[in-house]
Formats: C-alpha cells, structure tokens, sequence
C-alpha cells in the first residue's frame, strides 16, 4: 500500500499551528483550574444557603407542630361535649392536619377526630402508631412519611407526630396526623443549581421525604444514604457531588442538599472553550495565510511539477513540457522531468512500431495457413474434373480461382470492402458447386448500404467450406446454404446458415480451442483468431448449431470505412 506524504502547505500549517494551539491550551487549562476552584467554592456557598433555608423553614414548621400538639393535650382535658367542638374547629383551621388521634396505654385507638371521613371498622395495620413501638414514642417521635390507612376510602401521604398525654379518660398516646402536600411542595421547588435537590432523611440514613420519592422506589434512582448518614453538618465533597447536611433542632431529621458542581461550572467551560475554538480559528487562518505567501516561492513550482507528471501519464503521447521555474532544486527536477518525457515518447514510438509490425506478422502467418489449405482443396476438385475429363468445368474453375485470388491478394491490405469479400465468397461457390453439382443451393441476402465498408479477406470462404464439407456433404437430400450481410447498431453481421448435419456443443468447443494443424476445419478458428486480433476481443464468430437441423455461424465486426483505415496507415 502506498504511503501518502504531507505537502509543505500542509507542514507549515501544522507547525505554525501546533505551536499556537500548544500555547493557547497550556493557558486555557490554567485559567480553568482557577475557574473550576473558584465556582467549587461558590457552588458550596450556594448548597450551604439552601439547606440553611430549607432547615429554617423546617424548624419553623416542626415548632408550629409542637405548639399544635400542646394545643391538643389541652383540648383534651376539658370536657366531652367541649371537646368535640375544639377538635373540629382545630381541624378546619389547619386544613393540613388529616387527623388526631387518641390511644390507650396499650395503643388501642380511643378517639379520631376528622373531617369528613369515617374509621375502617377493621383496620389491617394503623402505620401512625405501632403498639410494639410505644417505649419509643415516651420521649415523642415524628415518623417518616406514610400511607394513612384507618378510613373507608381514604389514603392520605402523612407524617404523624406522637406524645404521650394523660387524661381522665385513660387516653395515654396522642397522634396528629399531617399531610405531607406542604412538606413536600416546599421541598420540592428548592433547586440548587439546574439538578439539584434537597430531602430529608433522620440520623439513621432512612428517607424522610425525597421529591423524587417514586424513582427511588422504582430502582430507577439510587441515593448513598449511608455516606451521608456518616457526614457532619456542614458541606462535603464526593466525586462530583456536593453534599450539604443541617440537623433540625429538637430533631432527628435532618436536611440534605444534593449538587453537582460539574453542571454549575459548565456555562463557564464552554464560554471558555468557545473563546478557544475562535483563536485557534484565527490562528489557522494565519497559518493559511502564511503558507501561501511561502508557497509562491517554495511549493506551487512543485505543485505545478506535479500537474506536469499527470498531465503526463494521462496523455504521455501528445504531452507537451513546458519547464517550471523556481529554486534551484525545483528546476534540477523540472530539467530532469523533461529528459525523462522525451525518452519515454521515443520508446513510445519504437514500442508501437514493434507492436504494428509483430500484428501484421501474426495476421500474415494466420494468412498464410487459409491460402495453402484452401488451395489444396480447389486443385483436388479441379483435378478430379479432369480426370473424368470435365474441360470445360475445369476451365471455369480455373477461371473462377484466379478470380478468387486476385481479390484475396488485395494488394497486400488485410481489409478489403465488404463488396470484394461478397465477390470472393460467390466465386469459392461456383467453384464448389461445379465439384458438388446437384448437391446443395446456395444464395447471398446482402445489405447493399454495408457494402462498402470493410472487412478481414477471405472471412466468408472458411465458414462455407465448413459448411460444405462438414454439414452439407453428409445429406442425403440437396443442401442449402444462405450467406446474409445485414448491420445491428455500431457492428456489421456475416450470417452463414447451412441445413446440414449440425454439431454436438463438444465438437463447437472443439474448434475454438484445438491449434492449427494442417488438417479440415482449421479455417474457422484462423477467421476468428484474426477478427480478434484486429478489433478486439468483443468482436469474432459466434456458432449456433443443432444434430440434424443444421449450423448457424454469426460473424461480427466493427463498422470500419475505407477513409478511417486509410488515414491510420
């Protein structure tokens, strides 16, 4: 495989520009280190007073609750009738509280105040309070978020906040259920950053509330809630994340801001990399520029070198040089070029020449073996008529061969008109039909606007001698051989049709491929030898033939004038 090289152009613009961009980027890399320490610590700022709001907002919230919850005890202790009024007026004030619930020392349900909706009579599972749990509701507990499922039809998201109280009524656990809709529709519009988010989690690593709390259950989302149970308040660093962590007071929840400092600092890089991509423009199109000022002196006299040796293996025969200016290295090689042009034209011209006389040898030699062969066989039959003294039919062979071989020696020209070869082919069969009287018929169906353009000599007699000797001659009944000259586009047709004998497919490969020999046949192959040798391989004998319906021999050549070939000589 051929190594392709680099141009000088194409040198000078990668030094120049390798240099530059090597620079610029050294450069870049700094100012983005600087940049990317710079917006780490601003991310950091950013996470830090978010979870910091956030955490507020929360305290707020659980305080409030605290003091609803102190309410609530209160309300407890006054008077039945009393009590049922405040609870309901409690609830349509705070609309986000789903319900309050009263629990024996056992955890037995006692009273539930709601509005609008009714107690299951047969509760599965009540996931505010679990009777099992109670020592760890002593010191009160908000829970993590859940479903609340003690109404008929009704399955509130809630958190639910127990206390213990005590009462005339043997009530001992109080739970306030409270919609997590105000939780989480805070938590869920704080952003930091363009992904990031804050959740909450208590100090085992459990999820509180997570905005995108349907994901992690579906596996679709994984958050490390192990690392960040192990984290201090304040803001860490893992991987690309940054993690900001604030306990709530008086709690064991605590608020996590979740950020990428990678996405903050992306607008910078790309501004950066923008400002980039702009220089190494310019620098590239300096070096362009450059370039072609030095290529007016070192590479165009070598590109137009090399146009010249292109140019010369197109058309090596009418190329004409014309030396090419420059340094002196270029015009030693200019000179040198120019000597080797001419030597190549001259062996050119000597290779052609050898190549025409080695033809015109071959096509003689194939000449040569028709003559002696078809010669032979018209002195047999001549000499036959004489021994049975036929004179006068031996006259008119005689007669008709000379005849034959004035048109065949044609003055020496391999081409002869197709009118000629139409004349050598009729006299061959009156020579023949002289020897095979009564024995075959024979007509020409020629196209008179083909008959001056030119063709091989002596094409036509090999092919009737064929048919004579080899189809005709071993009927019984009279033969028929029809000669036709006819043209199809471009190519002109010799068709030579006989009702003889035919032939097996064997015996037609036989006589394309076995060598002359000296012996009958030999002419067929000579004819399409010498068609081939002449035009080309596209064109020469094609041979269609049948056992016992006869042989179709098709002759195809180009459409030759007698004015081409003469100014090719």
């Amino acid at each position: 495989m051929k190594k392709k090289s680099l141009s000088m152009n194409v040198i000078m613009v990668l030094s120049l520009s390798a240099v530059a961009v090597s620079v610029l980027v050294c450069a870049t890399l700094v100012f983005l280190q600087a940049y990317r320490d710079a917006m780490i610590r601003n991310a950091k700022t950013t996470s830090r007073q978010a979870v910091a709001q956030v955490s507020s907002v929360m305290n707020e919230y659980l305080e409030d609750m605290n003091d609803a919850l102190h309410l609530l005890e209160d309300y407890l202790q006054t008077p039945a009738a009393q009590r049922q009024e405040r609870f309901e007026t409690f609830l349509q004030i705070r609309p986000d509280v789903v319900a309050v619930t009263t629990y024996d020392g056992s955890g037995g349900m006692r009273n539930c105040y709601s509005l609008g909706h009714t107690v299951r009579a047969d509760i599965l599972k009540n996931l505010s309070l679990d009777p099992d749990r109670l020592q760890d509701y002593q010191p009160g507990e908000v829970s993590a978020p859940h479903v609340m499922s003690i109404f008929e039809g009704y399955y509130p998201w809630v958190v639910t906040v127990v206390a213990p109280v005590q009462t005339s009524l043997g009530e001992r656990w109080l739970a306030v259920d409270i919609s997590c809709s105000n939780i989480s529709s805070y938590i869920s519009g704080v952003g930091i950053g363009q992904r990031g988010y804050c959740f909450l989690e208590d100090t085992a690593g459990n999820i509180v509330y997570h905005p995108q709390q349907q994901l992690l259950y579906s596996d679709l989302k994984h958050e490390n809630t192990e690392l960040i149970a192990s984290m201090d308040d304040g803001v860490s660093l893992s991987g690309n994340l940054i993690y900001s962590v604030q306990t709530l007071e008086n709690s064991t929840w605590r608020v996590v801001g979740v950020s990428s400092f990678e996405e903050l600092i992306s607008d910078g890089q790309h501004e950066a990399l923008r400002m980039v991509g702009i220089s190494a423009i310019v620098i590239l199109a300096a070096s362009v520029v450059l370039s072609i000022l030095l290529s007016r002196t070192l590479s165009l006299p070598i590109h137009d070198l090399i146009l010249a040796m292109r140019s010369f293996e197109k058309s090596a025969d009418n190329f004409t040089y014309e030396p090419v200016t420059g340094v002196r290295e270029v015009q030693n090689l200019s000179a040198s070029f120019g000597h080797m042009v001419r030597k190549i034209q001259q062996l050119m011209v000597t290779v052609r020449s050898e190549e025409i006389n080695l033809r015109k040898t071959e096509l003689k030699a194939l000449q040569a073996q028709i003559n002696p062969h078809f010669l032979y066989n018209t002195l047999d039959s001549i000499s036959w008529m004489c021994e049975r003294g036929k004179n006068t039919e031996a006259v008119e062979m005689v007669g008709a061969l000379a005849k034959l071989f004035r048109i065949s020696i044609s003055k020496g020209h391999e081409l002869i008109p197709i009118r000629s070869e139409v004349q050598h082919a009729q006299s061959y069969l009156q020579i023949q039909s002289v020897r095979y009287r009564n024995q075959f018929a024979y007509r020409f169906e020629v196209d008179e606007d083909c008959l001056d353009f030119l063709c091989n000599k002596i094409t036509l007699q090999p092919i009737i001698e064929n048919a004579i000797y080899h189809g005709i001659n071993g009927l019984v009944d009279e033969g028929e051989i029809t000669i036709r000259v006819t043209s199809e586009g471009e190519d002109i047709l010799f068709i030579v049709e006989d009702n003889g004998v035919g032939m097996e497919p064997e015996q037609i490969t036989e006589i394309f491929t076995r060598k002359p020999d000296g012996k009958a046949g030999i002419g067929i192959k000579n004819v399409n030898d010498r068609l081939k040798i002449w035009f080309g391989e596209r064109y020469g004998l094609h041979i269609e033939s049948e056992p016992d319906c006869g042989t179709r021999v098709t002759v195809r050549m180009p459409k030759v004038r007698e004015e081409d070939e003469y100014e090719k000589r």
